[in-house]
């Protein structure tokens, strides 16, 4: 039952290695994939062969040396010189392609995970999912792609190409280790008994052992090494955060939390590599032995037929190497456990990663076909209007927000929307926008709508670049980029379009909120959601980009949303949308009024 078991999780394993492995050899890279890939199995073929030509030289030299026979030395000494250069081409044209190929297959993998990531809204999905608690979820993606990547398509080909090369070296050597080991014979309860080949059996024997003993010391390596990488993503991404957030924890004083924070989690990295050093200084202590052993292992078995003159030294060397690239076949799962454990770590935080992100877009793509059957429903009477039916919004962990909720504006319409902090105002814009993946009803956003965050996003780089985003900039005029600065109230930045800068640290709040309006301004969007827009403004600025925002969607015959607490944002809208709670055993459920507001500008 255990053995079968096994066999079920290897079988699974293994076919999970290959979903990873194979997607590159048939993508459209495949041809140069498989070619390199071909090569490396070529030359490490040659490799081996090399090597047998080496160990035959070996015999023949030492016993020139033996007979002090000085002209077959000299000529096995030129015969050397010709086989270790030959050697020496194999060895690095392996390398360098074996290398080629690992970066070519990370680059493809990379650019497959960064655009399985980013589709689908599946990055997001994903933080969601951990945010709220959900069991099993994928922790670090950057880490995943960025050093999970990479360390598989390193490892996969070197142990693949070194377990072929220790199978191609055993079937090699075998049969010359077999025949230069003659038969082992000896009497045993008054019967003869005769074993031919016995220095194979031997080999056998003492890999068999060693690797057997080699599994159950280095077995818990594979565990820890899975934690130690996601203790180390756990501290880099601590830090990254300090350095994102570093004014506000600077304003807060918060020096000694975060360092506290810091120091827990380099406290687990450190806590769990020491226990991952003592396991490996285990195995080190075993396969260190069990190599120094196997160097004297040959001699001690072969030197009676030595001293008794049934071989001559020449032989006694080629048994030995033979002997020596025999055991180092048998003994590869021994030589690489340390390396087997590591990649094995790596493909499980691959696989979950994967598995993760196939559960994102599926959870996303079932979301947006909901959204597309309710386009199709009412494009032909308000292809411009905003509207929802029977639309109810749930929390990641599966409080219902709003129930069957129905709602519309046409274009025209400013609406103010209202309620208390926690009720469901930005998830409902989310669910306007498409992302939010626990909604259920339908949805219409009208073409050309524009969503402003409180906490906008800018990428480091050209100022010009965080302003178009996510557009090229190549699409706008310098005249239109100054102009949107100018109505934004940023005309400090009309001179720094080509500045380069992480503007998301650089500019305050409220530069960071105008910059943002900036954008809308630039693109000119026929509907505005405005989640806080403004939040960070002084009432004189609120009310000159809110006057821009009005007199632009009236030009563009669109409508506006806006989400804010400040009493004077009323006046730019005229109706208003509250949400309030509702009288019913439900703690988080939400009921949605419309009502008009008369507009004072």
């Amino acid at each position: 039952m255990l053995l079968a078991k096994k066999l079920s999780a290897f079988k699974t394993f293994s076919g999970r290695v290959w979903a990873l492995s194979a997607p590159y050899f048939r993508s459209e890279d495949k041809w140069k994939a498989r070619g390199l890939l071909a090569a490396i199995v070529v030359l490490n073929l040659a490799a081996v062969y090399m090597l047998v030509l080496l160990n035959e030289w070996n015999r023949v030299f030492y016993d020139a040396l033996q007979n002090k026979d000085q002209p077959v030395f000299w000529t096995q000494l030129g015969r050397f010189t010709y086989l270790a250069f030959a050697f020496i081409i194999i060895a690095v044209y392996r390398f360098y392609l074996t290398q080629l190929l690992e970066v070519r297959w990370r680059a493809w993998m990379t650019a497959h995970y960064l655009q399985r990531w980013l589709a689908d809204h599946a990055f997001y999905t994903l933080e969601l999912a951990r945010f709220s608690g959900e069991k099993n979820t994928a922790d670090n993606p950057d880490q995943r792609i960025q050093e999970d990547i990479n360390l598989f398509t390193t490892y996969s080909i070197s142990l693949s190409m070194g377990l072929l090369n220790a199978v191609v070296t055993l079937l090699s050597f075998v049969g010359i280790l077999w025949s230069l080991s003659g038969a082992f014979s000896f009497t045993l309860g008054g019967s003869s008994y005769n074993i031919p080949g016995f220095m194979v059996w031997m080999a056998v024997l003492y890999c068999a052992v060693g690797s057997v003993i080699t599994h159950y010391i280095g077995r818990p390596q594979i565990k820890l090494n899975y934690q130690q990488q996601r203790y180390e993503a756990d501290f880099r991404h601590h830090m990254v955060r300090v350095r994102e957030y570093s004014e506000s924890i600077a304003l807060d004083k918060g020096e000694a939390v975060e360092r506290a924070q810091l120091d827990l989690r380099f406290s687990s990295v450190l806590a769990n590599y020491l226990q991952l050093i003592k396991k490996q200084k285990n195995l080190v202590w075993f396969t260190n032995f069990f190599g120094q052993a196997a160097v004297v292992f040959p001699f001690i078995v072969a030197a009676p037929r030595f001293f008794s003159g049934a071989i001559q030294l020449g032989e006694l060397m080629q048994i030995s190497s033979a002997f020596g690239r025999v055991q180092d076949s048998l003994s590869w799962l021994v030589d690489n456990y340390s390396n087997l454990a590591a990649w094995r770590a790596t493909t499980d935080r691959l696989t979950s990663f994967e598995d993760n992100i196939t559960a994102a877009g599926q959870k996303t793509r079932a979301h947006s076909a909901i959204n597309s059957e309710a386009d199709n429903a009412q494009v032909a009477t308000a292809s411009n209007a905003l509207s929802a039916s029977d639309l109810t919004l749930s929390l990641p962990a599966g409080q219902v927000l709003l129930s069957d909720m129905s709602l519309s504006a046409n274009p025209g319409d400013s609406v103010l929307f209202k309620g208390p902090s926690g009720s469901g105002k930005s998830t409902l814009f989310r669910a306007f926008a498409g992302i939010w993946p626990f909604t259920k009803g339908h949805t219409h956003l009208p073409q050309g709508a524009m969503f402003i965050p409180q906490r906008p996003y800018f990428p480091d780089g050209l100022l010009r670049d965080a302003l178009a985003y996510p557009q090229p900039t190549a699409r706008y005029s310098d005249e239109a980029l100054k102009q949107a600065l100018q109505d934004a109230m940023l005309p400090q930045l009309i001179s720094r379009l080509d500045d380069q800068d992480a503007w998301s640290q650089k500019l305050s709040g409220g530069e960071q909120q105008r910059l943002a309006i900036a954008r809308v301004l630039l693109k000119k969007p026929q509907w505005i959601f405005a989640d806080e827009a403004t939040s960070a403004l002084d009432e004189p600025a609120e009310k000159a980009l809110y006057e821009k925002l009005q007199t632009h969607v009236a030009t563009v015959h669109g409508g506006m949303v806006s989400i804010a607490h400040r009493p004077s944002v009323a006046a730019f809208h005229n109706r208003q949308w509250t949400l309030e709670k509702l009288p019913t055993d439900a703690p988080s459920l939400y009921g949605l009024t419309d009502s008009p507001l008369k507009n004072s500008p």
